[in-house]
């Protein structure tokens, strides 16, 4: 990734933005890093303060009630101040522990307000996988700011107090020396030795940017090893243990992160910036020992001010190349930055309407496709062409038609997951675009065949809710025929799906999971009733079930049935049979059956003819 040049004044709003969000995020975590930071920064100045006043005290007057005061207001105040400090230090970890999982949920919850094509998009999902193996890989973009925010805070805090406490360091006295001691007992030391910690700071900074750009150079083609631990993570349990995947994923997942080409860029790039560091320290060291030495021996300041400069100076020093460093990893970082804050505020084009959607008790709704048709961005063939047709209020209509012919795309317009690119789709006469969108998708409850359930309790999985009405939770699972199982198990609505959280959760078969995201699609208790492949997981008995049941089901909603198992087409008023993306049937099964020469006879047949023989 390329570091885009920014302004100084750019790099800030972007660290601010960055802060803001976690603030949202978690309120507490700001005031009580501030607070850290302030503790973390007296602790070790407060007991070197008063040290030096005790030593002072030791080699001056040797006051003992003096004395005494000192030694317990040293203890005492370094009690209350490490007691305080560790008690922040402990909700900091918590908060930290919990930073990776805020950050993908806060990625997570902008993905709810993306257009749907926006998920479907190749260039878009490359971009949140390389989010998210940086985050992997260095915590780059939203974490990092937490970890060097605090350290920056610190380093300021740093330079401040211990500058408070060494500006008596450059005293002079009126007694006049020659040569060295001379320059040390004059007011040029200043300007000397801020040279010498300035570029000490500046080569601090260079060598933890070279080291941080090699490093995140190294990581940039992490995303494809995001896809691969994310693969791993999701796996199931089964394929895993009887094809022995998790041996071969994990090889190929340690194999990336491990490979020479990353591990030898990050022993590099480290060494070579703690080893310069480290010299660079140690001869700044080495100055400011002979200059405080030099002080003392002129008799400039006392042994106990020689003993509290060391740790001062030093501290001083390290701070002010800590935070040159850190606002270089900061800007470095903003890339990251930037990047996540585009993933999060990606346009969403699609327009959203100003009419309300009509209340109506009687439901008495009418879709019609005008001459619609559609193709997906990034494609030049037409997945609808010129569909014409009317949902005939309160009739169950069936959609039957070859993979590829366009039936799961006539449904994403009907749900306006995507907007037709010719002709319209028209609500009681009114193009769809024109209402509300949260209200247009309010009119319709979908069950598709890759549908979702979560590792939470029956009930919430049905309400897709932590707020339940329990009493509608169960007409819904007696409606799809598993109110007999669910009253059967020990927490009846209350038992969790799966094991995966919970020891006392329940691994429900294939079909028993698909009737209860039959119950959720009840539950939301819509006008329009759409159902993907309703029975596909269901053995040949359940199916029957659900086809006896679906009058009861779908009441006196309009349904609208996705389906390669014909059978399920003579319980539907209408049947409409699509064809390389064309409508090119309609009618019922008697009227389809009966044309010999028509699509849906063939698909009919094809398939009778195995349960004929």
């Amino acid at each position: 990734m390329k570091n885009k040049k920014r302004t100084l004044t750019e790099d800030f709003k972007l660290v601010l933005k960055g802060v803001g969000i976690w603030q949202k995020m978690t309120p507490t975590f700001v005031p009580f890093q501030i607070f850290y930071c302030i503790t973390s920064c007296l602790l070790p100045y407060f007991p070197l303060y008063m040290s030096a006043q005790i030593i002072n005290e030791l080699s001056g007057s040797c006051d003992l009630e003096r004395l005494m005061v000192f030694a317990a207001v040293t203890v005492s105040g370094t009690f209350a101040l490490s007691m305080l400090n560790r008690f922040l230090s402990s909700r900091l970890y918590a908060l930290k522990n919990l930073s990776f999982f805020r950050c993908s949920a806060c990625l997570f919850d902008a993905e709810n307000d993306f257009q749907y094509e926006h998920l479907e998009d190749p260039d878009i999902a490359l971009t949140r996988n390389k989010i998210s193996a940086s985050m992997n890989a260095t915590a780059a973009g939203l974490q990092k700011i937490l970890y060097l925010l605090e350290g920056f805070l610190n380093d300021i805090l740093n330079v401040v107090v211990s500058a408070a406490l060494t500006v008596s360091l450059f005293r002079t006295i009126p007694e006049h020396f020659t040569g060295f001691f001379g320059f040390v007992n004059s007011l040029w030391t200043v300007p000397a030795i801020a040279a010498v910690i300035g570029i000490s700071a500046v080569l601090s900074a260079k060598l933890t940017t070279r080291a941080t750009t090699e490093v995140n150079d190294a990581l940039a083609d992490l995303a494809g090893e995001n896809n691969l631990m994310e693969a791993y993570h999701h796996a199931k349990g089964t394929d895993m243990h009887i094809f022995k995947l998790n041996t071969i994923s994990l090889a190929e997942y340690v194999r990336y992160m491990l490979r020479p080409k990353w591990v030898a860029s990050y022993e590099k790039a480290m060494t070579k910036r703690a080893l310069g560091i480290q010299c660079v320290n140690i001869l700044v060291k080495i100055v400011v020992f002979l200059f405080t030495a030099a002080k003392a021996w002129i008799g400039a300041i006392g042994i106990g001010e020689f003993i509290l400069y060391q740790g001062t100076v030093q501290r001083f020093v390290s701070s002010l190349s800590g935070i040159t460093a850190k606002l270089g990893e900061l800007r470095y970082n903003n890339q990251y930055l930037e990047q996540t804050f585009d993933y999060l505020e990606m346009p969403n084009d699609m327009y959203h309407g100003t009419l309300a959607v009509e209340k109506r008790d009687d439901i008495d709704y009418e879709i019609e496709f005008r001459d619609v048709s559609f193709r997906y961005p990034r494609s030049e063939e037409w997945a609808l062409r010129h569909v014409n047709m009317k949902f005939q209020i309160g009739d169950k209509l069936a959609i039957v038609g070859e993979n590829g012919s366009g039936k799961t795309t006539f449904i994403k317009l009907l749900c306006r997951l995507y907007d037709p690119t010719e002709g319209k789709i028209l609500l009681n006469g009114i193009d769809i675009t024109r209402y509300r969108y949260e209200e247009y998708m309010d009119l319709f409850s979908v069950a598709f065949q890759d549908y979702t359930l979560f590792a939470f309790t029956v009930a919430e999985n049905v309400a897709a809710s932590e707020k339940i009405e329990e009493d509608r939770v169960l007409d819904c699972l007696s409606r799809v025929g598993l109110r007999e199982k669910i009253d059967s198990l020990e927490r009846g609505i209350h038992t969790p799906i799966s094991r995966e959280y919970e020891n006392d959760g329940v691994d429900f078969s294939g079909g028993e999971l698909q009737k209860i995201a039959l119950a959720r699609a009840l539950y939301k208790d819509a006008p329009f009733m759409i159902l993907d492949e309703p029975t596909a997981a269901l053995d040949p008995i359940a199916e029957a079930e659900i086809y006896e049941r679906f009058n009861e089901i779908a009441s006196d909603k309009t349904s609208v049935f996705i389906s390669h198992r014909l059978s399920s087409c003579k319980f539907c008023d209408e049947i409409a049979v699509f064809q390389k993306g064309r409508l090119v049937q309609l009618g019922s099964h008697a009227e389809l059956s009966a044309d010999e020469n028509g699509k849906y006879y063939e698909l009919w047949h094809a398939q009778a003819q195995y349960y004929t023989k």
